[in-house]
């Protein structure tokens, strides 16, 4: 429990003292009293899982908290976050879609980067098409789907083949990582370049083969917090935590690595 104490301590401080230009500020954090309200987080679909955790976490700190998500691809993301879409955070699988919104003059203050990622190839549990190498995916008896190349986990995926000198045709574009993830796991692929996290979220579906580091592309993970959020004081909290060490452990249980 004792880390619980020191993370309540530390996070009400932040939000209290100015954790973002639009906080009310507050002599102490007994003043300012226990966060609380609902807000809604934009996030890359390969942070689903570990997400819900961090808002499990968080309501059970502050059980006067609520926290919605809305999962998708980082491009697709920011696109509705610039059309008007409402949103509090927004935390992306790239930094060049959050910087769209950046560049649109609708995140309060500075991004932070919170984690990163890396590649794998997604094959169907036991290897049985025994796929060993980004090179194997050009075999004619593969069905191979990648993510769309405007998705942050397709673009990546074809920065990793090239740097291993691999030109394929993937059968499909997936409109998000999960959606390649979800074809490996349906036997509708028999392979899918995703992100290690998305391996070990269906661990049961999926198994999966490394990508050497000379081909491998590491994922920065950046996160902002909106102008136009109405509970500024909650945003800047799920930020930080995920910043802290008891965040970062989160991130780290679902295979994210620290910036």
């Amino acid at each position: 429990m004792r880390w619980r104490t020191l993370l309540l301590a530390t996070l009400l401080a932040f939000v209290s003292c100015g954790g973002s230009p639009q906080s009310q500020p507050s002599t102490s954090s007994a003043s300012a009293g226990p966060p609380s309200g609902t807000i809604t987080i934009f996030a890359a679909s390969s942070l689903t899982n570990a997400f819900d955790r961090v808002g499990d976490e968080l309501t059970r700190l502050y059980p006067a908290t609520r926290y919605t998500f809305n999962y998708g691809s980082s491009s697709t993301l920011a696109t509705q976050i610039v059309n008007g879409a409402p949103a509090d955070v927004f935390a992306s699988a790239d930094e060049q879609n959050l910087q769209k919104v950046v560049d649109a003059a609708l995140v309060q203050g500075s991004a932070s980067i919170f984690a990163t990622n890396r590649l794998q190839i997604a094959v169907a549990p036991g290897n049985p098409k025994r796929i060993s190498s980004l090179a194997d995916l050009t075999r004619r008896d593969l069905v191979v789907v990648l993510a769309a190349p405007s998705v942050p986990a397709g673009k990546y995926a074809l920065d990793a083949l090239s740097k291993a000198g691999v030109t394929l045709t993937p059968a499909s574009q997936e409109v998000d990582v999960r959606a390649v993830l979800n074809k490996v796991a349906l036997g509708e692929a028999d392979a899918g370049i995703v992100y290690v996290t998305d391996v070990r979220s269906a661990a049961n579906r999926v198994a999966g083969v490394d990508i050497p580091e000379q081909h491998q592309v590491i994922a920065r993970y950046p996160i902002g917090a909106l102008k136009e959020s109405r509970n500024q004081r909650l945003a800047s909290l799920f930020i930080e935590f995920l910043l802290v060490p008891e965040g970062q452990r989160v991130l780290g249980d679902f295979g994210f690595t620290r910036p």
